[in-house]
């Protein structure tokens, strides 16, 4: 059971991990991370590097959700039925 929950965990946020890497890339192609400012107008002073960071792990968890949720939502429903009960 550990295998089937490792391997499903993977298939999802692997893709999620190289997915982050990309949207960050994009978005920081055109945003200057040193010129973020916060809403009120007050720069973030954060260094670039945390705030590459930062951005990174959100997207990585926003991918990780989505596509947790598709996996959740492609479940057939023999798979549904047979699952464990607690």
């Amino acid at each position: 059971m550990i295998s089937v929950i490792r391997q499903r965990a993977l298939q999802i946020l692997w893709p999620a991990f190289l997915m982050a890497g990309v949207l960050a890339m994009m978005l920081f192609a055109v945003v200057d991370p040193g010129g973020l400012q916060w809403f009120g107008g007050a720069p973030i002073g954060w260094p670039r590097q945390a705030v590459y960071t930062v951005t990174f792990l959100i997207f990585w968890g926003a991918m990780g959700v989505s596509g947790a949720l598709t996996a959740l939502l492609a479940r057939g429903d023999a798979e549904l039925n047979e699952a464990d009960r607690f």
